[in-house]
This record gives C-alpha cells, sequence and structure tokens, in this order.
C-alpha cells in the first residue's frame, strides 16, 4: 500500500462518514488504497499520540507510527474485531515504544553522560523516592479500564492533541472528551491516594488541566 502518510500530520484523505469502521477494514483488507489511507488520516493522530505520550522525541515518534502502520499491514486480513481496530493500535504503538525505549537503554549501559549527573545538593535518595512514586503510580494507572487508560495516554502527549483529534481517532464525540477525562482522572486519583500517594505526588506526575 503506497502513498501512506503516518505521521499524524500530513494526512488528509477522509473516509466517507456514513461508512462503518469495519466495512473500511475489509476493503483496506481487499487491496483498496482510498480505504487504506482513510484508516491512515482517521487515526495517524492517535498512533502519533501515543508515540508522544511515551516522550520519544519526533524522529522515534516517526519510528514506531511507521512500524505500527507496517504492523497493521502484516494484521490487516487477521483482524477479527474490526470495530477495536483503536485499540489493537494502541497497543501495538505502545508496544514498540518499550521496544525502541528498551533499545536506547542499552545502548547507554554503563556510560553516565554528563549532562544527566545528579544534583550534588539533591538527596541521594530523591531520585529513588521519584521512581517508587511514579512505579506506585503507574501500577495504578494500569487498573483503570482500558477505556481510561487509552483517553489518559493519548491526553498526555505533548503537544496535546485537541479534542476534535482525539474524537475522530477514537470514535467519541467531543462533548464527552472531557467529563470522562475528567472521571478517569478522578478514578485514578482515588486509586493513587489508596496506594499511599498524597495528592501532591500526584498531581506533580500528572497534568490536570483540560485540553481544548
Amino acid at each position: 500500500m503506497n502513498g501512506m502518510s503516518t505521521d499524524g500530520r500530513s494526512a488528509t484523505v477522509s473516509p466517507p462518514a456514513e461508512e462503518s469502521l469495519a466495512g473500511l477494514v475489509r476493503r483496506a483488507a481487499s487491496g483498496d488504497q482510498t480505504a487504506w489511507d482513510a484508516l491512515v488520516a482517521r487515526y495517524s493522530p492517535l498512533v502519533w499520540a501515543v508515540a508522544r505520550a511515551h516522550r520519544l522525541d519526533a524522529a522515534g515518534a516517526a519510528d514506531v507510527a511507521q512500524t505500527t502502520w507496517l504492523r497493521l499491514v502484516e494484521h490487516l486480513g487477521r483482524l477479527r474485531e474490526p470495530d477495536r481496530l483503536p485499540g489493537w493500535l494502541v497497543t501495538t504503538a505502545r508496544r514498540e515504544c518499550l521496544q525502541l525505549l528498551t533499545r536506547a537503554r542499552r545502548e547507554y549501559v554503563g556510560r553516565v553522560p554528563d549532562d544527566v549527573l545528579a544534583d550534588p545538593d539533591e538527596p541521594v535518595d530523591a531520585g529513588l523516592l521519584a521512581d517508587e512514586r511514579d512505579a506506585i503510580l503507574w501500577r495504578c494507572f494500569r487498573r483503570l479500564s482500558e477505556q481510561c487508560q487509552t483517553i489518559l495516554r493519548v491526553l498526555m502527549a505533548t503537544p496535546p492533541p485537541s479534542y476534535s483529534d482525539v474524537s475522530t481517532a477514537l470514535g467519541i464525540p467531543v462533548g464527552s472528551i472531557g467529563p470522562t477525562r475528567g472521571r478517569c482522572l478522578d478514578r485514578l486519583r482515588e486509586t493513587a491516594v489508596a496506594a499511599g500517594l498524597s495528592i501532591g505526588d500526584i498531581q506533580n506526575r500528572v497534568a490536570w488541566r483540560p485540553t481544548s
């Protein structure tokens, strides 16, 4: 399938509003280039947001996005539930991000760049405490529903996508994004507080202000 635009910024093809996602996937699987371009246009913002949510730079995010779409080409004809394609893309993009980050960490084993040396005025255990807080918060995050995990990961991207892009990518009304985000954050806060974190710890790690 040629001519794909997978960086989440340049695709312009839009599918017919009345066509179901399952129908679009079936046409793309049969080799329909228009249907494939429509899928890329619809879900590239989602894939790109997942990549940026893992704090990858532009080049790393582009690599993840490209690989994610290549994985879809390989599996398109075998998707059992085409309507769940957004979740499949999120899971695949997340896996590619983790693999990329793992490879990057291996390259730095045994090396400590000068620009990341610890501040001598910072307590020795400060980094360990921060790591532990993050680990607890991520465990609480993984207890959320799949919908909450998906929407929070997307909205935590830097820069965050617009609500319009999120609506298109996830197939939910723009008006429900804010309330859903708020409920998910409230649930995350409740779970984190129950796990022993303070409100300050949580607010330092999670952006609570809404995007538009």
